[in-house]
């Protein structure tokens, strides 16, 4: 074999190796990856109830239930569409109806079952998706009306 051959196997096999790490490390992301959906693209989509989702948007008024075993129930909107969540465990403490919330968990049988609920942590924040998620649906300046009647500043 002649020298060039030599260094093209090299750097050929090297090429193979490089893709095979990288084939491996994004299939490994692949499982710990969570996208962010609002309730209208969970209604309007196909989704697996097995993958895991972030859900986010504003707790519906009048919709929290709470039930035995800290069992909680609410409904998730972004202003065009709503989506049943029920949670066990403790909630934030800023966790209230009409305020910005992202849940985290699976979405099966019209219900999303969450295992994580994050709230806003003050009242002049609001997650960017679920900001991002009014503004595309519409709702966005009904929204920051509202924030100003209560007498919040919206990030607009």
């Amino acid at each position: 074999m002649k020298r060039k051959h030599k260094r093209l196997t090299f750097v050929g096999l090297a090429l193979l190796l490089i893709a095979l790490a990288a084939g491996l490390i994004l299939s490994a992301f692949e499982e710990s990856i969570v996208f962010f959906h609002s309730p209208t693209d969970i209604v309007e989509k196909q989704i697996s109830p097995s993958q895991r989702l972030r859900l986010g948007g504003l707790v519906e008024e009048g919709s929290v239930e709470r039930k035995a075993d800290a069992v909680v129930t609410f409904r998730v909107t972004d202003m065009a569409n709503s989506v049943n969540v029920t949670y066990r465990g403790i909630l934030p403490d800023l966790f209230r109806e009409g305020q910005g919330v992202v849940a985290e968990g699976t979405f099966a049988a019209g219900v999303f079952s969450a295992d994580e609920v994050l709230a806003k942590h003050d009242e002049n924040y609001m997650p960017p998706e679920v900001a991002d998620a009014l503004k595309k649906s519409g709702k966005w300046d009904e929204m920051s009306d509202k924030m100003k009647r209560q007498g919040m500043e919206s990030t607009k």
